[in-house]
């Protein structure tokens, strides 16, 4: 009997460290002894970069214009401690949908049993999470992750991709789609920033798995090409990725969010603009402002 692969999707706002974060997790598992495979479902194709040191790989999307078979383990390629790193890849540019792109790699590669070929214990799809339709939505429309989660800052246009990606599963969860573990908070680096996460978090009935500050030790990983775990395995930036990590590898309680509609996302961070405006100007302070 084979073992059982999990399968995760994490998604995020378009730059809110998404890819970063993701990496840092499969970077953390495979050191901890997992097989991992890295799927890159972002058309700009740079979601493994920093686990094999910068460098780009051909994507499902660039073979296939090649030609018209592709064996897809000319797609797979080797990272940091031999995790597994996939690329969707994108249309032409001005030309055809991006989401084609994780449609035709997912079935490439479930066609040809990749994941129970390889003996993975991870599979972690990264992916863009500013539009959750067409192809970007096949990870949680059709069941292929079985928990998903949210990379999200405290401000409002991360939240509200968060709050947009909780109104896609609860739609599809009726129909066998995957289901929510939760919100990573990233760049938290005040009581003010995470206090907005976890009021953001309540209304919806999730919960924060991670809170990540944002850290000069990722800026300079990243700038040489690596993930934090490989280039600052010491630093206590890595050791978050670390605990973050665990508490994928463990998770096994999803559920399906309540996300808000558009008029009470906006009351609710209307209420927060003028909390803090009001601390900003001295009116409230300490417990007052509830931050």
């Amino acid at each position: 009997m084979s073992k059982k692969i999990k399968q995760i999707a994490i998604y995020g706002k378009g730059g809110i460290g998404k890819s970063t974060t993701t990496s840092n997790i499969s970077a953390a598992l495979v050191e901890a002894g997992y097989k991992v495979l890295q799927f890159g479902c972002d058309p700009k194709s740079d979601s493994t970069n920093t686990l094999r040191d910068g460098k780009y790989i051909p994507t499902v999307l660039d073979l296939l214009r090649e030609k018209q078979k592709v064996n897809a383990h000319e797609a797979i390629f080797e990272g940091f401690k031999g995790v597994y790193c996939v690329e969707a890849g994108g249309p032409a540019p001005g030309v055809g949908c991006a989401g084609r792109g994780i449609i035709t790699a997912v079935e490439l590669l479930k066609q040809q049993k990749i994941f129970e070929e390889l003996a993975l214990d991870f599979v972690i799809f990264d992916v863009l999470g500013d539009v959750v339709c067409g192809g970007f939505a096949v990870p949680i429309r059709e069941g292929i992750a079985e928990h998903v989660f949210t990379v999200s800052s405290s401000d409002f246009m991360s939240i509200y991709a968060s709050n947009n990606l909780m109104k896609g599963i609860k739609k599809y969860s009726n129909s066998g789609g995957a289901l929510f573990g939760g919100v990573i908070a990233n760049s938290i680096n005040s009581q003010y920033q995470k206090a907005i996460i976890d009021d953001f978090t309540r209304k919806t009935g999730t919960q924060v798995v991670e809170y990540i500050p944002r850290s000069i030790t990722v800026t300079q990983a990243e700038l040489s090409g690596r993930t934090t775990i490989e280039a600052s395995p010491d630093s206590p930036q890595a050791n978050i990725y670390r605990s973050l990590a665990k508490k994928i590898s463990e998770h096994t309680l999803s559920r399906v969010p309540t996300p808000l509609e558009i008029n009470e996302l906006r009351e609710w961070s209307a209420t927060w603009a003028d909390q803090l405006l009001a601390i900003e100007s001295g009116e409230v302070r300490g417990e007052q402002s509830g931050i």
